[in-house]
């Protein structure tokens, strides 16, 4: 299927979304994203759906093993070399994909992108790629990671603090996860607190001109923040699992 047009492309990672063959249906839609023209909204969103799920399955098998890992060392650790042969293993895949999409964001989509909304959408995307390889880094590559974050972050809420409704999916989409980044990553409770705590009160503030269309996606997203926010501020002195987008 090397010759296929954009179309056929778009076709087809929809099926392989159905199908859930999310690694499949990332290849088609990184090779609609090379192809050099900007991504209609749909296209984007293809594009998002495809990492996230290819990505988001390991993140959750690395969680996994390293519950069983602390499992395995109170146990006295007879199975630990195996385990982490198996996690390093779960991380090279992770650094993988998350590499392919930050290196696709850098040269060929933030670049091209013209409208805020898309700028926005593809920084917040910057910005959580690095946060997941800062999930399991180290050392140089754990400072690198958060670094970048930061900077996609910041960057974004820049564009959408100015051009996007507080109201806007994409810009409550960004404060839910920058200030994930804060708790998790930082372990800067009070900052992840304040930023997701201004986000939801701009939002409410502003609930009445909320666009129908995106109705559904804003209020899911504003009881994304609320949640945890409840659970950060009846939390901070122990430990908690933080929902993102």
């Amino acid at each position: 299927m090397s010759n296929l047009s954009r179309d056929e492309l778009i076709y087809m990672s929809k099926i392989a979304e159905q199908t859930e063959r999310f690694e499949d249906m990332l290849d088609y839609m990184k090779r609609v994203a090379q192809s050099g023209q900007e991504l209609s909204i749909e296209e984007r969103n293809l594009l998002s759906v495809a990492y996230k799920n290819t990505v988001g399955s390991r993140r959750t098998a690395w969680r996994a093993l390293s519950s069983i890992q602390q499992k395995e060392e109170q146990k006295g650790g007879q199975h630990k070399s195996l385990l982490t042969d198996y996690q390093a293993r779960i991380e090279k895949e992770l650094s993988q994909y998350c590499n392919d999409i930050l290196d696709l964001l850098d040269k060929t989509l933030v670049p091209i992108a013209t409208a805020s909304e898309s700028k926005v959408f593809y920084l917040k995307m910057k910005g959580d790629y690095w946060r997941y390889i800062a999930e399991y880094a180290n050392g140089d590559l754990l400072k690198r990671a958060t670094e970048g974050a930061s900077d996609a972050y910041q960057a974004a809420s820049d564009i959408a603090n100015k051009e996007l409704k507080t109201t806007h999916p994409i810009r409550l989409g960004l404060a839910l996860n920058y200030s994930v980044f804060y708790y998790e990553v930082l372990n800067e409770p009070t900052k992840a607190c304040n930023l997701a705590k201004q986000a939801f009160d701009d939002a409410i503030a502003d609930i009445e001109s909320l666009d129908e269309d995106q109705y559904k996606d804003s209020t899911t997203i504003m009881q994304l923040i609320r949640d945890n926010l409840t659970l950060w501020t009846s939390e901070i002195e122990g430990e908690g699992e933080e929902g993102d987008e």
